[in-house]
């Protein structure tokens, strides 16, 4: 196996992270400070109520214990305060979480989608573009978050960053292949180090409520029912925050090489790559794994009848059958593979919703 030298350090550097009071942003947060030595995080979000901000508010009561924490509220769609933040700090390493997500819900409200996950990235792309300005260091690596929907119809499975996608199936999938167009070109153009990350249905303890394990949790323990999609037809690769957040920082500490071709001209420091469990997992086990966990855990009595409270319904328009990542490129070039089992984390979502709710 042939694992890459880091070329980006992260001790005392300043980083930024967009959508830090988001699932993914602040788990990052949290790791960088409390494993990095003398680091500087600079965290935006909007703080938006696409779901509930009682759930990123106590996220950030977490992340104040940091000193090396320092929070901006606001959109990374406003130039003018981007411009400001990269002025300020002059971060060496950017990682872009902030985006409208869900597929759904881009079909009910396309504006949020345009703004954030086009705008906003353009936006930060501009900053970054100009870091460089008047012979400036300027950022070292630009990560930035994808998303497994690209492959919308992609028939072969598993799904690899080698894969042609071209075929998206909602509007968010759209706005995270353009993200990765756009950053191709400045990379190409302005030779600013980019990496872009195809996530895999991340989940854990204070996740986004609009996911299926969530979403299925409140429900049922409200008695209401779970839909279940495509009559349980469905595989998702599920992948643990942790796994997620541990890939992200290897993949920081390593931008693509700036390196000419033979026509001496810059070749794009440019990458792309799944972060995935390599291993998908029916939706009806997926259920049956998460309701043992819910009823280990006390949110819900042992007594209580699941079968009830399920009911097998047509695939959503905007899904797809089944997620599945290649993670081969991530193991060869960073030695890392996602681990964490589909019981081992649900047990600790379940663990985490009984102290946060009840």
């Amino acid at each position: 196996m042939v694992i890459n030298m880091s070329n980006v350090h992260l001790k005392g550097k300043t980083i930024v992270v967009t959508g830090a009071a988001g699932f993914i942003g602040a788990n990052l947060v949290k790791q960088l400070c409390a494993k990095i030595e003398d680091i500087t995080v600079i965290g935006i979000d909007n703080m938006n109520a696409y779901y509930d901000v009682s759930l990123k508010e106590e996220r950030l009561k977490e992340l104040s214990q940091y000193s090396s924490f320092l929070f901006v509220k606001g959109n990374i769609a406003d130039k003018q305060l981007i411009h400001m933040i990269f002025e300020t700090y002059r971060p060496h390493v950017v990682v872009n979480l902030a985006a409208q997500a869900g597929v759904r819900y881009s079909i009910e409200n396309p504006d949020a989608y345009i703004e954030s996950n086009l705008i906003g990235f353009y936006t930060i792309l501009e900053a970054c573009r100009h870091s460089y300005d008047n012979g400036a260091p300027g950022v070292e690596h630009l990560v930035y978050a994808s998303s497994s929907s690209v492959y919308g119809s992609n028939q072969k499975i598993p799904y690899s960053t080698e894969d042609k996608v071209d075929t998206p199936v909602s509007l968010y999938a759209a706005t995270k292949k353009s993200n990765e167009l756009l950053a191709h070109a400045y990379s190409k153009l302005y030779n600013i180090p980019s990496t872009g990350l195809r996530f895999f249905t991340v989940y854990g303890p204070a996740g986004r409520p609009d996911m299926a394990y969530f979403g299925f949790t409140d429900k049922l323990r409200q008695g209401k029912s779970i839909q279940i999609f495509n009559y349980g037809n469905c595989k998702r690769d599920f992948t643990y925050v942790d796994d997620v957040v541990e890939g992200v920082i290897r993949v920081m500490q390593k931008a693509p090489d700036k390196i000419k071709g033979e026509d001496g001209l810059p070749i794009p420091p440019y990458a792309v790559y799944n972060i995935g469990n390599h291993s998908p997992e029916n939706l009806l086990d997926f259920v049956d794994i998460l309701q043992q966990e819910l009823v280990r855990a006390g949110v819900l009595p042992e007594t209580y009848d699941f079968e009830a409270h399920k009911e097998l319904v047509p695939m959503q328009p905007g899904d797809v059958p089944v997620t599945y990542a290649d993670t081969t490129a991530l193991q060869q070039d960073f030695g890392f593979k996602p681990s964490t089992s589909l019981r081992d984390g649900l047990r600790k979502f379940a663990e985490w919703y009984k102290a946060f709710y009840m």
